[in-house]
């Protein structure tokens, strides 16, 4: 049967997480770089689909389509190590340590930024001609969407920051999941299906997510967004990083692995 149960696809889990802290420098880069890059085309293709059509759950619909190649490719995203990667030195697995989960998660945070901000160059290029000209439609919401989720929230202070935080976590509960799901079967079609599901809830729902938003920022303010670098990482990003952490290791890599890799004793009547 493709489907594994639950027991079946944590112990993968685990068995991910040790993978990814004894991968080498050179490959986790590498691997970190074309995720980030992937995704990042993938949301310029989902923004530039909304604009075209007017209808923002088709650029959603449409969007879990670079998720879902990257991890086919056997690329990294930091909000998927962020669950998996802590479980294996739960685990105890033989040189799994917290030194080395940061380590990957440094790691893979460097490569996803350098690739979707390659990405962003390259896009605001393209929808600027070669910056010779104003940014065409697509480039124009970019950076709206940049100001929107950085001055936006500082405008609400405290309330803003919280309203992201809590997006940030939603978003990993979500994109998480869909790392998990692709776990779940063993074929491509019942991997495809599984994870385009909770990645089409995150994007329609505007949740916030820290490699996403590694392209949407820096394009956005390359293309005209009023609102500075540091407003993206101290009212974006940064909150962003640490709620990813908080929805993915929570709840999905700990729930999981507590029920289905360390349940507890059985209770009889």
């Amino acid at each position: 049967m493709s489907y594994l149960a639950p027991s079946e696809f944590v112990a993968k889990m685990v068995d991910a997480g040790e993978s990814k802290l004894l991968m080498s420098t050179r490959d986790t880069l590498i691997r970190s770089y074309m995720a980030g890059a992937i995704l990042a085309l993938a949301a310029a293709f989902a923004v530039t689909v909304t604009v075209n059509t007017g209808n923002a759950l088709v650029g959603a619909l449409l969007f879990p389509v670079g998720f879902c190649l990257l991890y086919l490719l056997g690329f990294d995203l930091l909000t998927g190590v962020f669950t998996l990667a802590p479980l294996a030195v739960l685990d105890k697995r033989p040189g799994a340590t917290w030194r080395g989960v940061l380590r990957n998660w440094s790691l893979v945070f460097v490569g996803n930024f350098a690739g979707a901000l390659t990405v962003a160059v390259f896009m605001a290029i393209i929808f600027t001609s070669g910056f010779t000209e104003a940014p065409n439609a697509v480039g124009q919401k970019i950076g709206h969407i940049g100001e929107g989720r950085t001055v936006g929230y500082a405008a609400h202070g405290a309330g803003g920051m919280l309203t992201l935080f809590i997006r940030a976590v939603m978003c990993n509960w979500m994109v998480s999941t869909g790392v998990v799901a692709a776990m779940m079967s063993t074929s491509v079609s019942g991997k495809v299906i599984a994870m385009w599901m909770p990645i089409l809830v995150f994007f329609y729902m505007g949740f916030e997510h820290s490699i996403v938003n590694m392209y949407l920022f820096p394009s956005g303010l390359m293309l005209g967004g009023q609102f500075t670098f540091m407003d993206y990482m101290l009212w974006n990003e940064i909150p962003t990083v640490l709620g990813n952490l908080v929805g993915g290791l929570t709840f999905v890599g700990a729930t999981l692995y507590s029920t289905h890799y360390k349940s507890a004793t059985k209770r009889f009547a």
